[in-house]
């Protein structure tokens, strides 16, 4: 990884291009955020950068990270993410990462949380078949079918779509392309849609497939 940020998705909308083509985008407030600690091959093993984002009240934080944020001399963070990086010598304790970090036609990965959708059955978690409505099948059209035969294997293999907790989890999509860079505002425009609700967090961060 070279660079990423952190930020706050704010909602979709639609911009167009120079040929009048409408793109749907996601606009992200990504940033200011703050180096709060370096760590290095020779400390640490490895080469990484946490970041944070959102100011916290202090009396919301804990005594550790209180005293981690009055080490790095930099004011309380709601949200840390370290990003690990290839060379991170570029970067200081106290350091601000704006939107700028990236450019227009960026290829980024997204990560977030999903929205959570409850308790869910098969069909609707995993995209099962439901059984005919009607002739006799009873109260169970949207039951989940065979669990798998009785004398062997005599048990439910792992990873069998049963129902159960849907969404709420951690989501990346990758190669998206950045569209638009507003660094006065700290707006990023992504073309397509990234993970969570409004108001969620997201890590932006280079494309490893790219």
């Amino acid at each position: 990884m070279k660079k990423g940020i952190i930020g706050k998705k704010i909602g979709m909308t639609q911009i167009f291009d120079e040929n009048g083509k409408v793109i749907p985008v996601t606009v992200v407030e990504a940033g200011p955020c703050v180096v709060v600690q370096k760590k290095t091959e020779q400390n640490d093993g490895y080469e990484a950068i946490q970041v944070g984002f959102g100011d916290a009240k202090p009396h919301k934080i804990s005594k550790p990270l209180k005293g981690h944020f009055e080490k790095a001399d930099v004011a309380a963070k709601r949200t840390l993410r370290e990003f690990r990086m290839d060379d991170c010598s570029a970067y200081n304790v106290g350091d601000v990462i704006k939107a700028d970090t990236f450019e227009v036609g960026d290829m980024i990965d997204a990560t977030g949380t999903s929205k959570g959708k409850g308790f869910a059955g098969s069909i609707k978690r995993h995209g099962n078949h439901s059984l005919r409505a009607s002739h006799g099948t009873g109260p169970v059209a949207r039951h989940a079918g065979s669990m798998g035969a009785i004398s062997d294997p005599s048990r439910i293999f792992k990873g069998k779509g049963m129902p159960g907790h849907m969404g709420h989890e951690r989501v990346t999509v990758q190669n998206l392309e950045v569209v638009k860079v507003d660094a006065e505002n700290n707006l990023i425009a992504i073309r397509g849609a990234i993970p969570g609700p409004k108001g969620g967090v997201v890590i932006l961060s280079d494309s490893k497939k790219a």
